[in-house]
C-alpha cells in the first residue's frame, strides 16, 4: 500500500463549546488531486486551517511523511478563494513573499521565482502590478505564491469560484498540465459537483454539524483521459450518488 505524502489522524475542533468537526482522517498521496466537496458549514475550512498549521485542533494530528507538523505553519500553503495580492508589490514580488518571509534576501527570492514564471503561464509580468492582470493571471500568480510556499502539497480552498464559466474551465486543464509538470500534490476544497469531478483523483464528502467524513470517492478513469468526461454516464452516476450523499 503507497504511503501517503499527508494524513490527518483523527482530527476534531471546536469554537465556543460548538464542535465544527469531528474525528476526520483524511489522506493525500503524492501527484494526487484530493477534494473536499461538502455544503456550506460542514467545516471543510476549520479542517484546511488545522492541516495548514494556523489552527490548533482539539485533538488529533497532521502528518506531512513521517513529520508531525500539528501547528507549524509554513510547511503546508493554504490559499483561500482570494487571490490577496499585494497591489503595492510587483508580481514577482508577490509570489517570492513566502521565501522572503523564510529568510531569502529580495534579490535572491526573486532569483528562485523568475523560473516558474514560464511554467506558471506568466512570463513577462514578473514586473508588473496585480492590478494589471487578469482574474485567471492573478489566480495563477496566487498559486505560484502557494507553490513556492509550500513543501510539495498545497490546499486550494475553491480557487477557481469568482472566475467564469470559460475561464474557469481553462485554469482547470492549466492547473492539472502543472500539477504534473511540477510534482505538486493538492488538497481542494469545491462546493461545485462538477469540478469535483472533472479534476480529482478522489473525493472525501463532508456533511453534518459537526463536519464528518461520510464518503470516499475515487473516480476511475484517469485524470488525463477524461476529454468530454462530463458527458459520460459514468460522470452522471458518480453524481447521482454525490448528491443522494448530500441529502441524506
Amino acid at each position: 500500500m503507497e504511503k501517503p505524502l499527508l494524513h490527518t489522524e483523527h482530527i476534531s475542533k471546536s469554537y465556543d463549546g460548538r464542535t465544527i468537526i469531528e474525528d476526520i482522517n483524511i489522506h493525500l498521496n503524492k501527484g494526487e488531486l484530493v477534494s473536499l466537496l461538502g455544503l456550506s458549514g460542514s467545516g471543510k475550512t476549520t479542517l484546511f486551517q488545522v492541516i495548514s498549521g494556523l489552527v490548533r485542533p482539539d485533538s488529533g494530528a497532521v502528518f506531512l511523511s513521517d513529520e508531525n507538523v500539528t501547528e507549524k505553519p509554513g510547511k503546508i500553503s493554504y490559499m483561500l478563494q482570494k487571490d490577496l495580492l499585494l497591489p503595492h508589490k510587483k508580481v514577482i514580488d508577490n509570489a517570492a513573499l513566502p521565501l522572503v518571509i523564510r529568510g531569502m534576501s529580495k534579490k535572491e527570492a526573486r532569483h528562485k521565482a523568475d523560473p516558474y514564471f514560464s511554467e506558471f503561464g506568466l512570463n513577462g509580468t514578473q514586473y508588473q502590478y496585480p492590478a494589471q492582470l487578469s482574474g485567471g493571471m492573478r489566480q495563477r500568480a496566487a498559486l505560484l505564491r502557494t507553490y513556492l510556499g509550500s513543501e510539495g502539497v498545497a490546499l486550494l480552498d475553491e480557487p477557481f469560484s469568482a472566475l467564469d464559466m470559460i475561464t474557469k474551465g481553462q485554469m482547470h486543464t492549466w492547473y492539472l498540465e502543472v500539477m504534473n509538470r511540477i510534482d505538486l500534490s493538492t488538497l481542494f476544497i469545491t462546493h461545485d459537483i462538477d469540478e469535483a469531478l472533472t479534476l480529482s483523483d478522489r473525493i472525501y464528502i463532508m456533511t453534518g454539524t459537526p463536519g464528518r467524513i461520510d464518503h470516499e470517492l475515487k473516480i476511475e478513469t484517469p485524470r488525463n483521459a477524461r476529454k468530454d468526461y462530463s458527458l459520460t454516464e459514468e460522470f452522471l452516476e458518480y453524481k447521482r450518488q454525490i448528491m443522494k450523499t448530500l441529502k441524506q
